[in-house]
Formats: structure tokens, sequence, C-alpha cells
């Protein structure tokens, strides 16, 4: 037969002799206290878990077990008032560097024990092991803390969009279009990393330029290394290949039939520096462009993308037959 708690209560109160060879139902480790907080005795629970003998546990004070973990002055002072106040202790959360079994968050609970008879009044303390616990809920913590971190990210790239978006000499529908063009590139960006909580070149590429990609499309990806993103590059990367690509079908080589994008990145790597990632985007046979007289929005998203979300630069050669843009960024 295996009782609970609330049984040893009961049991403890009228027969403590009786209790003795219960104490090891309990499957957490339980202590036995004197009122003057000496241990009288403990479950096998208790030895197993803190792998401790009898000799160095019965009879001893109780804030001198192992070496000392539980002599917390805020602890002593509750449990001394469990008896002369008919009071308990509730999920107490010592975490403590424990010999043998290392550090351990252990919550500890107690409650008085006034046997029948005018017995001496004993006490009972039992301890949880919430190491786990508590370690998952700090993981649980930094996730929710990096959720709301991205979102507060999202929300200020989406207001970004929409106010730097063009308005002036366009209908309705064109403004929708193009700010709605930049959302899904985000989304897209976003649904890349929310797997892994990381993207990868060459997957991000082709899934923000998957139009034109295909057999006898507009766009080559030619082959390069695999390079893991974080969030905020693989964000800031995907919107700026979905504007080069909006503007290369407006203006540039995307917008006439044998025009052509080549995409390529390449590992550089220098001694005793983070290796960087160098992506080119090379438009050919498209309509002759030449460097306008005032940046765009477009322009200006780019390049504080590249110094901001990926910590880089960005050079844009406008050649002849189509534009030629270098981005470089660190890794990691």
């Amino acid at each position: 037969m295996v009782l609970d708690l609330d049984d040893l209560y009961r049991l403890l109160r009228t027969n403590h002799l009786r209790a003795q060879g219960v104490l090891n139902t309990i499957p957490n480790p339980l202590l036995v206290l004197d009122s003057d907080l000496t241990v009288v005795d403990a479950n096998l629970a208790f030895f197993t878990t803190f792998e401790a003998s009898r000799d160095e546990t019965i009879d001893r004070p109780f804030q001198d077990l192992g070496n000392g973990q539980w002599d917390i002055d805020e602890l002593r002072l509750l449990i001394e008032k469990i008896i002369p106040n008919s009071s308990s202790l509730a999920d107490y959360e010592v975490t403590a560097q424990f010999p043998v079994i290392g550090n351990r968050t252990m919550l500890v609970s107690g409650q008085r024990i006034a046997q029948s008879g005018g017995g001496r009044r004993l006490l009972l303390l039992t301890m949880v092991d919430a190491t786990e616990r508590k370690r998952e809920a700090y993981k649980n913590d930094v996730m929710l803390d990096e959720l709301m971190h991205r979102i507060t990210n999202i929300l200020s790239v989406a207001q970004s969009l929409a106010r730097q978006t063009k308005v002036k000499d366009r209908t309705a529908e064109e403004y929708r279009d193009d700010l709605l063009g930049r959302f899904n590139a985000l989304g897209k960006a976003l649904k890349a990393t929310i797997a892994k909580n990381e993207a990868e070149l060459p997957a991000l590429v082709h899934t923000i330029l998957e139009p034109y990609i295909g057999e006898g499309g507009p766009v080559v990806m030619e082959k390069g290394p695999t390079v893991s993103l974080s969030t905020s590059q693989s964000m800031g990367l995907g919107m700026m290949l979905h504007e080069l690509a909006t503007n290369a079908v407006k203006y540039g080589s995307l917008s006439v039939p044998d025009g052509r994008v080549t995409v390529v990145w390449m590992l550089e790597e220098e001694d005793g520096e983070t290796p960087s990632v160098k992506l080119r985007w090379r438009e050919t046979n498209g309509p002759q462009v030449s460097p306008p007289d005032t940046n765009g929005f477009g322009t200006r998203l780019i390049e504080f993308t590249a110094a901001q979300d990926l910590g880089g630069r960005v050079e844009q050669d406008y050649q002849p037959d189509g534009l030629v843009v270098t981005l470089t960024f660190p890794t990691g």
C-alpha cells in the first residue's frame, strides 16, 4: 500500500512508531524533525535522492545536512514558526550545489504533526525536485521573450513598409499590390525560419525567388555553400531579394523576354576574423540602366537592411546591360 501525505499526517498523529515502517511509501524525499529541528527519521527517497547515509542524516540538525545547503536564515525562521504557530510551509525554493548530485532546485514544504496523548510535537518536511520544471519554465520564458521580440520587429517592419511605400501618382490598386508584395516576402522569410529558428542559403533564396526559378526561368541560382542565417538575417535578406526582383520586373532584366538574373554567393575567410558571405545579384540582357537621380524607398530599404539586419554592406553597380548588386555580411 502506498500512502499519500494526508494519510501519513493522520498516521503520525495517532501512532508514530507504526508510521516508521511506512515512510518509505512516500515517493518524494521526506524528513521528520523534532521541535529543535533535529532529524528524527527520513524515508528511502531522501537517502536515494541525495545519496546520503543514515549516519549522515539521523540525529543531525536539519541545517547541517549535506554541506549546509539548507542553512538558510529565512528557511530556518519559517520552519521554526511551524510548531508554535500551527502554521505550514509550502514550496519554499532552495537552489544549491548538493554533494554528489550537483546543482538542484528543491521545493520544501512543512507541516506540524501534533501527536495524541500529549506526545512530542514533530515536524514533517517534504522535498520535491523541481530542477527540470524550473529549467523548462526558464526555457519557455526565453522563447516567449524571443516571440515578443520577433513580433515587435515584424510590426516595426510592417509599419515602415506601409509608411515608405510610394503613394504619390499611384492608384490604390498599385499601392496595395506593391505593399502586399513586400508583406508576402516578409512572410516567406519568416516561414523559412520558423521550423528551426533559422534559415539557410540556398533555401531562402529559392523560397523568395521561386516564381522566377525553374527550367528555362529567367533567374539562375548558382550552387553555393550552405550558410545558416539568424531570424534577423533571413528577414532582411528575404526583403532585399524581393525588392531586387520587384525592381528587375519593373525596370531591369526581368522586364524584357531575354533578360536574365544570376544569383551566386560564396564564403570569404580571413585569418582571425568571422567568415563573411558575399552574395552577388547580376542582371544581364536587360534594358540600359543608369544610377537614379534620387534614391527611392527600394534602394533605401536595401541599404538600411544590409547595415541593420545583416550587419554588412551593399554595393550597387549600374552596368550597361543590367544592375549588379554585391552584398557582404558576416556569418553567425
